[in-house]
């Protein structure tokens, strides 16, 4: 009985979750993060299109390779990422503290600096405006706002943090604090430092790290914020380890800063600092193994509500994409397995099924899993649903097999001798393939989009419960879920 009544009296204690998140920003966050999901991926089918059809777009310095690539990428990793992942830390970080986010008000502005500011820099990258670094080639007025943004939502999060209710810091935010402050330290790098600071084959090592703590430091570490708080959450199971969570976090936040440089093998950089990324980028199969044996644990006993369960669909898949994407990123950096891949398509390979199919796809989940909460309706279209599931995981995976066998073909003609012109005519089908693969992205997050839309337009029929995160150990009072 005192067992009973001191569950209860906690269970009277906790703040009503719902009260305390900015529903109208965390929408226009997702509004603009959708914009960006169609938009950057539609660039992509546009130049792919072009290894084909070189000419098809005509002779116009505005539809050329070199300045539509730079705004699918950027637009992928700032666009359809970043703005959907600040928006769903809008939602989460508030119910993980207990409190409302500090300062919530500066995020109604921030909302629209970041995303007009992302408008500005396609436009001035259409231009031709272009710093020539790869994932860093907005021009600096560009870079200098994108900057201030983070470190302004660096600001509000770690502060809610600081005054969160809870006495437990859940592993999400673990992660969301890592993400933040690496990244506001990265862009200073990237923006000031590099291309006015560093030269010659330094300012290439510098920039492998550059890109890689993009990746590494950024994208990874918030799509694991969002798989640790959105998968529990739509399975209804605790996380299977807080302590694999952990070694995951600190392996790394201690091995991934030194993994840029394996872009650089058989470089003039020196070869001990080679060696030391590919040592790195080998022990990171830790971190990949320890998050997987958590997502894939988190699931056990849940397996047969998979089937209708989007969020989780897309959570998974993933999960298997990074699975896949990571093993190819560290075993490509061995000496021996660069020969023939470097310059070649399986890079691209490994990065789309690492940012796209595992990342993108992990925010594809979040927001599909906030917005009927949000706006307190269920998904339009569950059917429509599945249809967005199974062309954007086809598309993903045919694009991953179809460029990972283009590059180990190119790469193994150059090794036996045959000239570069002829390996680019004996790939050419695998580009094809690609375009289509990308084809059926794009209709899946089309589709994806309108769903989402007719859920926001269509009248209000019932509350869709919220569940937080189940945690194993003691339960903190945001999360609301039975222990």
């Amino acid at each position: 009985m005192a067992t009973t009544a001191a569950v209860a009296a906690a269970a009277d204690s906790r703040p009503d979750l719902d009260a305390l998140i900015d529903r109208p920003l965390i929408l226009k966050w997702i509004y603009w993060g959708l914009f960006w999901l169609m938009f950057a991926p539609s660039v992509g089918v546009i130049i792919s299109t072009m290894f084909n059809y070189p000419g098809y777009l005509g002779s116009s310095a505005f539809a050329n390779f070199g300045r539509l690539r730079p705004m699918h990428v950027n637009g992928v990793i700032f666009g359809a990422f970043s703005t959907l992942f600040m928006g769903l830390c809008y939602y989460l970080v508030p119910r993980l503290c207990g409190v409302p986010v500090w300062k919530g008000h500066w995020g109604r502005w921030l909302v629209w600096v970041w995303n007009l500011n992302l408008v500005a820099g396609m436009v001035l990258l259409l231009l031709g405006w272009n710093q020539g670094l790869e994932a860093g080639e907005f021009p600096l007025v560009i870079d200098t706002v994108i900057t201030i943004a983070v470190v302004i939502a660096t600001v509000q999060f770690l502060m809610t943090i600081a005054r969160r209710r809870e006495p437990q810091l859940y592993v999400a935010l673990w992660y969301l604090i890592g993400a933040f402050v690496w990244t506001a330290l990265n862009m200073l790098l990237g923006s000031y430092i590099l291309p006015f600071g560093i030269t010659g084959i330094n300012s290439a090592a510098w920039h492998g790290l550059f890109i890689h703590y993009i990746v590494g430091l950024w994208i990874t570490p918030a799509g694991y914020v969002l798989i640790y708080y959105f998968l529990p959450a739509s399975v209804r199971n605790p996380i299977y380890s807080h302590r694999l969570s952990l070694v995951g976090f600190w392996s790394l936040a201690l091995f991934y800063p030194f993994v840029g440089i394996h872009h650089y093998l058989y470089s003039p950089i020196a070869d001990w600092a080679e060696t030391l990324a590919i040592i790195t980028s080998m022990i990171l199969i830790i971190p990949v193994w320890t998050v997987l044996q958590n997502f894939f644990g988190t699931m056990s006993g849940r397996w047969h509500t998979f089937s209708g369960n989007l969020t989780a669909k897309f959570l998974i898949m993933g999960s298997l994409m990074y699975l896949v994407g990571c093993f190819q990123g560290s075993t490509e950096a061995l000496r021996s397995l660069q020969e023939p891949t470097h310059f070649s398509d399986f890079v691209i390979s490994h990065s789309h099924l690492t940012v796209f199919g595992t990342f993108v796809v992990w925010a594809i989940a979040g927001t599909v899993y906030v917005v009927p909460r949000v706006v307190e309706r269920p998904l339009w279209s569950p059917r429509m649903g599945n249809w967005s599931f199974w062309l954007i995981t086809c598309g993903i995976s045919l694009m991953g097999i179809d460029l990972t066998m283009a590059g180990l073909q190119q790469g193994f003609m150059l090794m036996a001798g045959a000239e570069w012109l002829d390996t680019l005519v004996s790939i050419r089908p695998y580009w094809l393939v690609r375009t289509v693969a990308g084809i059926s992205m794009d209709l899946g997050i089309s589709l994806l989009v309108y769903n989402l839309m007719r859920t926001v337009l269509s009248p209000r029929v019932s509350v869709v419960p919220e569940r937080g995160p189940v945690l194993t150990g003691p339960l903190p009072l945001a999360e609301g879920a039975a222990p």
